[in-house]
């Protein structure tokens, strides 16, 4: 079959009066928007130096001919079918449509409609993914030409959870995190921006939380950073949101303020106070520490709020018996622990809710503690399949990510210094093996819900904790694993067929998207071999490593 060559040209797909806007396009935010997704898709097309060779027979000629008759795009129409809601940029779950139609014909005229100017961004995504660049310094071409896209997503939430408390990622390299997930079609980034370890986060108001709680002095994102980073997300249809996990994981608090903290830094016996060292939980019956919650909340939401529809108070892994500890509870009772988790959460969710957005909690605090949550808090699971089930039956909505499938840290041992060396102990992890691509693609969100409560689960997460994690390993640690899921939550689990993806045709499929994201510069791990996608006389997709 003949493949006919699309060469994009400077006059073509640019920010220029060719890329034509719809009289609905209306809102400045949402030209801006879209202005600027229409030039970086004109710098991937330039840029990006994918040559597909991994993909086809050995020594395959497998590109058009270098001085074959050219068929140029000159001409993009870009139509904007609906008027974007005043949530466009920081929207909540559902609230906007991506759905966008994408069609290329053998003339060269591009057309992308989409009711909304987040749907125009996604197309933009993929259409540079259509293209490849010619060995032969030809351009770049398109070998599927006529095509014809109709695109939306199975889930409206699709996040990834980056922890950057454990170690410490500069600005840039959060902002070359946002480039990739909107490459892959997620829309919101979890930031998991304190913990037990460390602070790095600047509050004006607590100055010392970040001065003594960071790392080191100059390892923290100060309020301009951090909005920077918001702003980059949102302009990428990334909306970037904050995690302050507590009422456990806060002992970094303990370097600035240590008599708002129970139980900080017990040593050797941590595992009896924490999920990991060092120990210390914010105190439950102080009103030193609520004074402390309202200096924190009147600062920090302010400051979010305009970048964030949701705010993510934490409550995973609180160990009851650290509040043996503290001389404003002395008991680990459920019955005591309780009503006094209850008003702690209401305090917080009070703030969030005051500040325009909705609050976020770990499963714990509906599941393990029995609190009682506003309709409004989303409940995000971890466990297990079952625990989004009984959150949809609790009537809550739910955000999936069973670590079982969707931790990407697990598998890589254990990070504490054991004090009694056993195999277990030195090599094994808390959720070890480690979760491979196609372990990623089995994870189903839907599992185990109820038919008539799948609508209560808005998506999943997956999940990246930094213990072993810095910047220096993150790309090939998260990709392309994090893409596997992304595929999960933008097309669904299954296919067409109701086959598990990974179980088909993922593997070329997802090693060339693997080849596309090292070509711009994204150190991603390895799917498979070259050997198993040169096929030999085959069809493309086939493989030379079958099972």
């Amino acid at each position: 079959m003949a493949i006919t060559l699309l060469t994009i040209t400077q006059d073509g797909l640019s920010s220029n009066a060719s890329a034509t806007r719809s009289p609905t396009l209306s809102t400045a935010a949402s030209y801006a928007l879209v202005k600027a997704a229409i030039q970086r898709a004109q710098d991937r097309l330039s840029q990006d130096n994918f040559v597909p060779w991994k993909f086809h027979a050995r020594n395959a000629d497998f590109e058009p001919a270098a001085n074959a008759s050219r068929i140029n795009i000159r001409h993009v129409t870009i139509q904007q079918q609906g008027i974007d809601s005043a949530a466009i940029l920081k929207p909540l779950a559902g609230e906007i449509n991506e759905r966008y139609t994408l069609s290329i014909t053998t003339a060269g005229s591009v057309a992308i409609t989409a009711v909304s100017s987040i749907g125009i961004l996604r197309a933009l995504e993929t259409f540079p993914q259509l293209f490849y660049r010619h060995s032969r310094n030809a351009g770049v071409y398109c070998p599927s030409a006529p095509v014809n896209i109709i695109d939306a997503p199975k889930f409206s939430y699709r996040a990834f959870n980056m922890d950057v408390a454990r170690n410490w990622y500069p600005p840039s390299f959060i902002r070359h995190t946002i480039d990739v997930l909107a490459w892959n079609k997620f829309n919101l980034l979890h930031l998991h921006v304190t913990d037990a370890q460390s602070w790095p986060l600047d509050i004006p108001a607590l100055p010392l939380l970040s001065q003594k709680g960071a790392y080191r002095t100059g390892l923290s994102y100060s309020r301009q950073q951090l909005a920077e980073i918001q702003e980059y997300g949102m302009y990428r249809g990334v909306q970037v949101f904050m995690e302050i996990d507590m009422p456990g994981h806060t002992s970094s608090i303990a370097l600035a303020y240590p008599d708002l903290i129970t139980g900080y830094n017990v040593l050797p016996d941590w595992s009896t106070y924490a999920a990991e060292p060092p120990s210390g939980s914010l105190k439950l019956n102080s009103s030193a520490v609520y004074a402390f919650l309202q200096t924190l909340w009147e600062d920090l939401l302010p400051r979010v709020e305009p970048y964030s529809a949701y705010f993510h108070t934490g409550g995973d892994e609180v160990n009851a018996n650290v509040y043996k500890l503290d001389e404003t509870v002395r008991s680990n009772a459920s019955t005591v622990l309780k009503p006094l988790l209850q008003a702690f959460i209401d305090f917080n969710h009070g703030y969030v809710r005051a500040a325009g957005m909705t609050p976020m909690v770990w499963e714990e605090m509906l599941l393990q503690r029995n609190l009682t949550l506003g309709q409004d808090v989303v409940v995000q699971a971890w466990q297990s399949d079952d625990a989004v089930a009984q959150i949809v039956a609790r009537g809550h909505k739910a955000i999936g990510g069973n670590y079982n499938y969707w931790y990407l840290d697990c598998g890589r041992g254990s990070w504490v210094d054991p004090s009694s060396p056993s195999l277990s102990s030195l090599f094994l992890d808390y959720c070890s093996p480690l979760k491979n691509w196609r372990r990623i693609y089995s994870y189903d969100p839907l599992a185990s819900v109820a038919p008539n409560a799948t609508h209560l689960v808005l998506g999943a997460e997956v999940h990246m904790w930094s213990e072993l994690t810095d910047p220096t390993n993150f790309d090939s640690v998260v990709w392309p694993r994090a893409a596997a899921a992304a595929e999960v939550l933008w097309s669904g689990a299954k296919d067409s067929l109701g086959r598990n993806r990974s179980l088909v045709d993922a593997g070329g499929r997802l090693g060339e998207w693997r080849e596309r994201l090292v070509a711009r510069g994204v150190g991603a791990g390895v799917v498979q071999m070259v050997f198993c996608r040169l096929v030999e006389g085959g069809a493309e997709g086939e493989t030379e490593c079958p099972a």
